[in-house]
């Protein structure tokens, strides 16, 4: 055990905790640890950078568990996580970690009775997990804690909570704590919000950033895929991928990624109702469900699980063999941590995605950053055909079940729960943040127009042509800028496609399984009423 823990004793560690991680079998510190864990130790604010798996939490939690055991007392530190489900992952690492301190955590996410939690927070824990809105809910809601005393901050997946979203609470939050503390952000990528946020001025006088290289993005261990597909079909596609990937591989852990919360139910119950047996993860689900949809794949309950981004990051699966997207995510980075589930610590692992012929834009982009290009997962298209019915008819069946309202009234009461508690009217502040959203999606809109105008003018030969098209473009954003922008993307997507050997002949493709989709259909129809008729006979 000496000589094993010799490498973390070289960084400050104390034998104590060396003996903790030997019993974990971990042997050696990984390198965001080597770069973070001594001057950790040594006083100074940190900014780490690095990939899920890399050994993020270790790298703050042994510094502080080793600092409260000199001087123990609560609530020695405080940890700031975006999800459920990365707070309680945090919390599991730090109790076992601190085992022979007797180490006390509370989590605070808004997962049980607020009472509950405002009861452990006066019992004074040594280390409190949090989500930024409920911690703010507590602390403009009751005297029973205090935060003065703090020794540590840290805040995990720093550039999720420097989001807009998060704004308010934070201020509340920073405003709370001890000014003379230790700051540690840790990210998948370190940006300016991290770097240089207002919100959290950083000691620069005693600040290390450590990030890790990886000019690729993506490790090299990874195969990226994608399977073209007709957009009214991507669920189609979706299960004969699936299917194909089982068939060879029956019991490995596969995650799909999807856009919304709406949409990973309906997809997780359609699935589940044509016999593909799965688990779902995204923000609406009660706290004990989305604990236990976790625990059953993490031991293989259930190989298949059906998530938003809320576990793109952060939470420790270790055996993801594939990956499948079934839908592309706006932004290059979320694809990068979407993918990077898979192919971790030098295994091998497939990560695919679901194109449609509107999506060759995004994925260039996708594929701009990771500096590669996808390879194609061939799928049958005779057999995508044969499914269409089942797969279309029971995936309206199931969101005809799914309640819409619950979904929308759930996210309401949250919001309105605490603007109350912080002492504002709900209305004044609905039309507040409508006038907001109005702002964002009308700037969000003009940018996305600008950038429609620079691609065509890259594809154009010809200068006037490109005149004429600005022109156009100009003409009519004052008209109707949602089909603008609409009409746009398509002649831009279909021209990036022309342009790729890979997709030169996806539109006479698709036109062709949708013929054959239809014709299907129509057949399975008229199947249905010949027996409907006999049926009628017979009676």
């Amino acid at each position: 055990m000496q000589e094993a823990g010799k490498e973390f004793s070289n960084l400050g560690v104390n034998p104590w905790l060396i003996k903790q991680l030997d019993t974990l079998g971990i042997r050696s510190p990984t390198p965001i640890q080597k770069g973070c864990i001594t001057q950790i130790l040594n006083g100074h604010d940190c900014i780490g950078a690095a990939k899920t798996g890399s050994g993020k939490t270790f790298a703050f939690a042994l510094p502080i568990l080793q600092h409260l055991a000199e001087d123990p007392y609560g609530i020695f530190a405080l940890i700031l996580t975006p999800t459920h489900e990365l707070a309680y992952q945090i919390a599991d690492q730090f109790l076992i970690l601190g085992q022979p301190l007797q180490l006390r955590v509370c989590i605070v996410t808004g997962g049980s009775d607020q009472l509950e939690e405002s009861l452990k927070l006066a019992k004074r824990p040594h280390i409190v997990v949090a989500m930024p809105g409920r911690l703010a809910d507590h602390i403009t809601g009751c005297d029973t804690f205090s935060l003065k005393k703090i020794k540590y901050l840290v805040l995990d997946e720093a550039d999720r909570l420097f989001s807009e979203s998060f704004e308010e609470n934070l201020k509340t939050i920073f405003s709370a704590l001890n000014p003379k503390r230790q700051n540690l952000l840790f990210s998948a990528t370190i940006t300016d919000d991290v770097s240089e946020s207002s919100l959290l001025p950083l000691n620069k006088e005693k600040l290390v950033t450590w990030s890790e290289s990886d000019p690729q993005l993506t490790v090299s261990t990874l195969e990226q895929q994608y399977v073209v597909c007709p957009a009214y079909a991507r669920d189609v596609y979706l299960v004969q991928t699936l299917r194909k990937y089982r068939d060879t591989k029956p019991s490995s852990h596969v995650i799909v990624f999807t856009d919304t919360k709406k949409e990973c139910q309906v997809l997780s119950m359609m699935l589940n109702a044509i016999g593909m047996d799965n688990v779902c993860l995204h923000g609406f689900m009660r706290q004990k469900d989305r604990v236990s949809a976790l625990t059953q794949f993490r031991s293989n309950l259930k190989c298949t699980l059906i998530a938003t981004n809320v576990a793109a990051r952060g939470l420790d699966i270790p055996s993801v063999d594939l990956v499948v997207n079934h839908k592309l995510p706006l932004e290059p980075n979320e694809y990068i941590h979407r993918v990077g589930r898979t192919a971790r610590a030098g295994r091998s692992g497939l990560a695919i995605s679901l194109i449609t012929p509107y999506d060759i834009l995004r994925l260039g982009e996708i594929e701009d950053k990771i500096n590669t290009k996808l390879t194609e997962y061939k799928i049958d298209d005779e057999e995508a055909v044969k499914v269409f019915t089942t797969v279309s008819v029971t995936r309206r069946e199931q969101e005809a079940q799914l309640d819409n309202e619950e979904f929308e009234q759930r996210k309401r009461n949250y919001k309105i729960k605490r603007w109350i508690m912080a002492g504002v009217d709900p209305d004044d502040m609905e039309e507040g943040l409508e006038e907001m959203r109005r702002k964002r999606i009308k700037a969000a809109k003009k940018a996305k127009l600008a950038k429609i105008k620079e691609i065509q003018g890259l594809i154009k030969n010809q200068d006037q042509e490109k005149q004429n098209d600005s022109e156009r473009l100009q003409q009519n954003e004052t008209e109707d800028i949602d089909k603008t922008i609409k009409d746009s993307m398509k002649k831009v997507n279909k021209s990036l496609m022309k342009k790729d050997d890979r997709f030169k002949n996806v539109i006479g493709k698709i036109s062709k399984i949708k013929r054959k989709a239809e014709n299907a259909e129509r057949q399975k129809q008229q199947s249905m009423e010949k027996l409907s008729k006999k049926n009628r006979k017979v009676k």
